[in-house]
């Protein structure tokens, strides 16, 4: 871009490293990032990016869900023509910016969730109104626009950007994948393994894999089980519930790992990832090495990156906190085997391969900055 492109985000989490580096390099872009969220996230390493500025105290106001990012609002002021902002309308610096922004010309565009349609969110007339102070509102699927059109936004202010992890690297690991005896060495057995990868906590709702794979083997279905990633929660309840079941040896508690030839080799090898929770980028990990994933048809609750999921093709929804559902749902995918796999890899690939990566979103970018 011509003239410097100012972003301001709450967070940069290590899995945007990719995007982030593309932007600095294809954007003309400075960076400004918060120090702080609610949750535990490993964040990428600032010094990679050489349109890093600084880092912006993100502070609670009162003891309210409302807060300020201490040094953004000042940087409106500064000679950027365009800005790309966390779009949270609880972030009171950002309207500080939307508004004066506006007065001032500029034009500032919301990364963000959107407006997913729950009824029970709280402050949803505050989030209407925050985006239609945005010029752009850059989302990461469809469910969320297609209710904001629903509300009487424009259609050219609602674009999809997605959401992606590193999708270079995974590519060129990806290209090397076989099969291997990872899982016949660690269970002593060859039956079908469900998988999943991502953080291990309540709300995603992990306990219900332990009841599948019980399930399971008193149906004579034999299956084994393996969880990737870190606990975050002050117990492991997935634990205590596979101990309480007796399942602990059709189980593998791999823990977290940042090594995509690891991640690869496991979840290449699984035939189906189930998140029976809210899904997040658990489906992009799991897809961009060709398996499967199941979740849950809550769509105003679920994260946005569930319509990668093509049902039937590229995994499948299950009725919310229906188990015998869940069951039926899990059987079709370890029952795929041979050439039906094999087209299942394949429609997994190309939908990250489409959509769901870093050069989908740089182009994207381009072109709304470039029309702005």
């Amino acid at each position: 871009m011509k003239n410097k492109v100012c972003c301001i985000f709450n967070l940069a989490p290590h899995y945007r490293a990719p995007i982030y580096k593309l932007m600095d390099r294809e954007l003309n872009t400075d960076f400004y990032f918060g120090d702080k969220v609610g949750a535990p996230i490993k964040t990428m390493d600032y010094s990679s990016l050489k349109g890093f500025k600084g880092i912006l105290r993100n502070k609670q106001v009162l003891n309210t869900t409302f807060s300020w990012q201490k040094g953004a609002f000042a940087q409106i002021f500064k000679p950027y023509d365009q800005y790309i902002i966390t779009g949270e309308p609880n972030i009171l610096s950002n309207w500080c910016i939307l508004i004066i922004g506006r007065l001032l010309g500029k034009k500032v565009h919301a990364w963000s969730h959107g407006i997913k349609g729950d009824p029970e969110t709280k402050y949803k007339f505050i989030a209407f109104y925050f985006f239609k102070l945005c010029s752009t509102v850059l989302l990461y699927g469809n469910h969320s626009r297609n209710v904001m059109l629903s509300q009487g936004f424009s259609e050219k202010k609602l674009i999809c950007i997605y959401n992606s992890l590193d999708y270079k690297t995974q590519k060129k690991v990806r290209e090397k994948l076989t099969l291997t005896n990872i899982f016949s060495k660690k269970f002593g057995n060859d039956w079908p393994v469900i998988i999943y990868i991502g953080r291990i906590q309540k709300s995603k709702k992990l306990e219900v894999l332990a009841e599948v794979t019980h399930r399971l083997k008193t149906k004579g279905q034999n299956t084994n089980l393996v969880f990737i990633g870190k606990n975050i929660e002050s117990e492991n309840s997935v634990q205590k519930k596979v101990a309480e079941l007796g399942i602990e040896d059709r189980v593998w508690f791999y823990g977290p790992s940042y090594n995509e030839e690891e991640i690869g080799e496991l979840i290449f090898n699984s035939d189906v990832c189930v998140s029976p929770g809210p899904l997040g980028l658990t489906a992009l990990h799991s897809m961009v090495y060709g398996t499967p994933v199941v979740t849950n048809d809550n769509f105003v609750k679920q994260m946005p990156e569930h319509e990668a999921i093509l049902d039937g093709v590229t995994g499948s929804f299950f009725e919310e906190n229906n188990f015998e559902d869940l069951l039926s749902k899990i059987n079709f995918w370890v029952s795929r085997k041979g050439i039906a796999r094999e087209e299942t890899r394949s429609s997994a690939y190309e939908i990250i391969d489409t959509k769901f990566n870093p050069f989908n979103q740089i182009a994207i970018f381009k072109n709304v900055l470039s029309n702005s």
